[in-house]
């Protein structure tokens, strides 16, 4: 035990976690204007919203990194997932021209 107050250890953790959460959404933010970018170049030349090959090549590699990072690859695998479809749904409403 470091002898620190747990009141103040939890608060301390508790805003740490508050500064990645933040980080993270600004992340996803910017990773969502590249792929909106992605969307428009496939809809303006006429290629499918999805990559099946891509994704697959991306999900290897996160794999990967989770393992590395020591985060369950599963979890890396269904974040990329999530992410992925509502890539997909954004590509899909660009090249329907919405």
């Amino acid at each position: 035990m470091t002898g620190e107050d747990p009141t103040q250890t939890l608060l301390r953790l508790r805003g740490s976690i508050d500064n990645i959460d933040a980080a993270l959404v600004f992340m996803l933010a910017e990773r969502f204007k590249a792929t909106k970018r992605v969307g428009e170049l496939k809809a303006e030349h006429g290629m499918p919203p999805s990559d099946p090959a891509r994704e697959e090549q991306q999900l290897a590699r996160l794999r990967t990194l989770a393992l590395d990072a020591e985060l369950d690859p599963e979890f890396a695998e269904k974040w990329f997932n999530f992410v992925v479809a509502e890539v997909i749904r954004h590509h899909t409403e660009a090249a329907d021209g919405r």
